[in-house]
């Protein structure tokens, strides 16, 4: 072997006695991570989704190179997000501006929350749905409030507000959602104003007003969902 790949028995027995750097102990690590949380999560994600899990359950600062190259037999399993064809469009006369203007960087957490409703179906013929309703912080993305219910009404929107209320007291951010009827309601207007949050709502058909959210739902589908 030694002969075949041009390598000196003493080099490679230097290497074998050698002490591991910081580095080769963190990779060895960082690999030991990315086959575990390819087996909790059944091979559907990919480096960066995987880099960002493992730094935050572990509290650790890998990049996404790192991940990468730490165990690249991995990736290839992995689930492509399908392409989305359409959004869903709501209409209302009570509608707030458009205040975030598709501006959806945030420079500290709680600067910025944006929400939506996405249904899922299950059952034999997937004659049974379900709705999650969930918000999401800007600053790294990560979910604040979440509320799940077999019926989309105002209840289900308003427990996901008290949900992220609850977990970020006198947080006041800029509240971003669509023209749904149950964002425009009174009473959801004024559990924001008692809150002191500024609401803001995407325009008619054009979902990519809430890009963030809606490339949330499309990532949360493909992993858990369809994959």
């Amino acid at each position: 072997m030694f002969e075949i790949l041009g390598v000196k028995r003493a080099n490679y027995y230097k290497w074998l006695k050698h002490n591991k750097s910081e580095r080769d102990l963190e990779n060895e690590e960082l690999a030991d991570f990315i086959r575990k949380y390819d087996e909790k999560f059944n091979h559907t994600l990919g480096y960066r989704m995987m880099t960002d899990r493992i730094n935050r359950d572990e509290n650790k600062n890998y990049n996404d190179k790192q991940s990468l190259q730490g165990d690249e037999n991995t990736w290839h399993q992995v689930n492509h997000k399908t392409k989305r064809r359409s959004c869903t469009v709501r209409k209302s006369n009570n509608t707030a501006k458009n205040n975030l203007k598709r501006d959806f960087n945030a420079s500290r957490p709680n600067e910025k929350w944006v929400t939506d409703v996405t249904e899922f179906k299950y059952g034999k013929n997937n004659e049974n749905k379900l709705y999650l309703s969930l918000i999401l912080d800007l600053y790294d993305r990560y979910p604040v409030g979440y509320a799940i219910s077999d019926h989309n009404d105002n209840r289900l929107v308003f427990n996901t507000f008290r949900s992220a209320v609850d977990a970020n007291p006198g947080a006041h951010p800029l509240f971003h959602s669509d023209g749904g009827f149950q964002y425009t309601s009174p009473v959801f207007v004024r559990m924001l104003k008692d809150n002191g949050m500024e609401q803001s709502m995407s325009r008619v058909h054009c979902c990519i007003d809430n890009g963030p959210m809606e490339g949330f739902w499309g990532i949360l589908k493909c992993e858990i969902y369809w994959g």
